[in-house]
């Protein structure tokens, strides 16, 4: 369902975009930062992405043409955050070019205690794991978020709204073979091989 959003459509045709920005970081931040850390799997980076995604959006604002709702073009705009940041973050160096250091981290890691690494985080971080950023996007928005195919359509589409309704029909057929596929991956991880 499309929020309400006359309100905030209001402030903006009277030019308080701060306003109307103020109101709708009071709305949609804590579910638009909670997409974020699903997609990061990292508060700290997930920061980073929501900070960049309310200046994009504080600059954006006044040539906001309300094709969509506004809650979908944040949505949007956090999700373009996070790709980007991802980019930049494939730039770094892997650390198996450093396999000393992978080895101290990877002891690090396994050094956790027993009652923080159970199989079944394990096993949940090998399938996410598997999941490409677009994927993992899709779930979270569908799943977590519950949004409507058309404004998942217009965040993850090719961007043009007169193509929402072909874009909801292929993220669908998308969501369905992701849902196989991982159903597929959870038997496979099992610790019993069931």
């Amino acid at each position: 369902m499309t929020p309400d959003e006359s309100d905030l459509r209001a402030r903006c045709a009277a030019g308080d975009h701060d306003g109307a920005l103020t109101a709708a970081v009071a709305r949609y931040g804590a579910e638009l930062f909670g997409f974020l850390v699903g997609l990061a799997g990292d508060h700290d980076r997930a920061g980073d992405a929501f900070s960049a995604m309310w200046e994009r959006a504080w600059s954006g604002l006044p040539r906001f043409r309300w094709e969509s709702s506004l809650r979908a073009w944040l949505y949007t705009i956090a999700r373009n955050e996070f790709l980007r940041a991802t980019q930049r973050d494939r730039r770094n160096l892997p650390l198996s070019l450093a396999p000393a250091v992978a080895e101290a981290v990877a002891a690090v890691r396994t050094a956790t205690a027993p009652h923080q690494r159970t199989e079944v985080k394990d096993a949940f971080a090998k399938v996410r794991e598997a999941l490409s950023p677009d994927d993992h996007m899709l779930l979270g928005l569908r799943l977590d978020r519950r949004l409507p195919w058309n404004e998942i359509a217009l965040i993850m589409g090719d961007g043009d709204p007169t193509h929402v309704t072909r874009d909801a029909a292929l993220l669908r057929k998308r969501y369905q073979r992701l849902k196989d596929r991982l159903a597929e991956l959870s038997a496979q991880l099992r610790p019993d091989g069931d």
